[in-house]
């Protein structure tokens, strides 16, 4: 289970701090792509972004432990 993290009395829920980190990772990947002409070989730029940012959630989820990591 993934805890909620407090931040200054505000309890933010787990997954959605790792949602925003995913989509930090997303915006920095999609520069870099854009940076080297990459979204030329993609039919749909959109597709791509928003599988981009479902590879990096999902592999956010899997590099946590299951006892939680925002205690």
């Amino acid at each position: 289970m993934i805890l909620d993290l407090d931040f200054g009395g505000v309890f933010l829920p787990g997954l959605l701090v790792l949602a925003l980190a995913a989509l930090a990772g997303t915006v920095a990947l999609v520069r870099l792509f854009a940076a080297a002409g990459l979204f030329r070989l993609t039919a749909s730029r959109p597709l791509v972004e928003l599988a981009t940012f479902a590879l990096l959630y999902g592999l956010l989820l899997q590099a946590l432990p299951s006892s939680g990591t925002f205690q």
